[in-house]
């Protein structure tokens, strides 16, 4: 199982912050059909052969990834695109 894991810091209110994870969360269960759940400040997603949460704080969002075996030959795209998102939704 390989793993991503990626922590950046924000300017955004965490009301903002959250509804740029949601943005991603609707993005990933329409591109990718995967499900999602929040838990307080929390988004768990989830599909076969991908496992994740994004979690927020006032200054921080923190992305962690297990990608099972057949999408871990994916995982330098896929942090390509995760960081890609980060830059358009998390502005330093």
């Amino acid at each position: 199982m390989s793993e991503i894991n990626i922590r950046r810091t924000h300017g955004k209110s965490l009301k903002d912050a959250r509804k740029a994870a949601k943005h991603l969360a609707d993005e990933l269960r329409d591109d990718l059909k995967m499900t999602y759940r929040w838990d307080g400040d929390v988004l768990d997603f989830q599909r076969s052969g991908v496992q994740g949460q994004l979690t927020l704080d006032k200054s921080d969002v923190a992305i962690e990834i297990k990608l099972g075996f057949l999408f871990s030959a994916f995982k330098p795209m896929i942090e390509q695109e995760i960081h890609k998102f980060l830059d358009e939704n998390f502005p330093v």
